[in-house]
């Protein structure tokens, strides 16, 4: 396989920081790195020029990091909340996205890309969640999140509803086979 060296200059998840000098596919180089602008061809002419701005970088990137730990210093107090629809056991008929984060700190007056915010999976169940949002490569922040059921229905009572539900279902379902040995047998 054909590699290249790039020099990137914007920060690039899992390949490197603003700066440096990395080896990638040349595919990648081609059609993800240069055509979005975060990366050039590593030649010397160009080493030189980032070597000549790597000053204004520094500035920069302190400026960034200084703007994201002061918007961390104002999300500190967030809690975002979420009514979603939900079935007999408190799972959610949709789910809580990156996406749906996003819009609500959106609406809250925060623009943070969904990308930044750190959501391994959907949340698709209620109750009370951490979810981890990267303001800056060294600035991450837990924003608590809580999903309720649809309704303004507490969340202790919808689980509890939930459970005698399924315990008012199972009780005549186990005295059942217990009655018929051939029923029993079979389980």
């Amino acid at each position: 396989m054909a590699n290249t060296n790039v020099l990137l200059r914007e920060d690039v998840d899992n390949l490197g920081a603003r700066g440096e000098i990395v080896k990638v596919k040349a595919g990648y180089a081609r059609n993800y790195l240069l055509p979005r602008r975060l990366a050039v061809q590593a030649t010397a002419g160009n080493v030189k020029q980032i070597d000549a701005e790597r000053g204004a970088l520094l500035k920069k990137e302190s400026r960034e990091k200084g703007t994201a730990e002061q918007q961390a210093a104002q999300m500190g107090s967030l809690r975002l909340e979420f009514e979603r629809r939900v079935g007999e056991h408190g799972i959610l008929y949709g789910s809580v996205t990156s996406m749906d984060v996003a819009e609500a700190l959106r609406e809250r007056g925060y623009e943070i890309d969904r990308r930044r915010i750190q959501l391994r999976e959907p949340i698709k169940e209620i109750g009370d969640f951490t979810v981890s949002v990267r303001l800056h490569r060294e600035v991450i922040i837990e924003v608590p999140v809580v999903v309720s059921p649809e309704g303004g229905v507490p969340v202790a009572e919808s689980a509890s509803s939930g459970a005698d539900a399924a315990g008012g279902a199972e009780t005549p379902a186990a005295e059942a086979p217990a009655e018929g040995s051939d029923a029993a047998a079979a389980e």
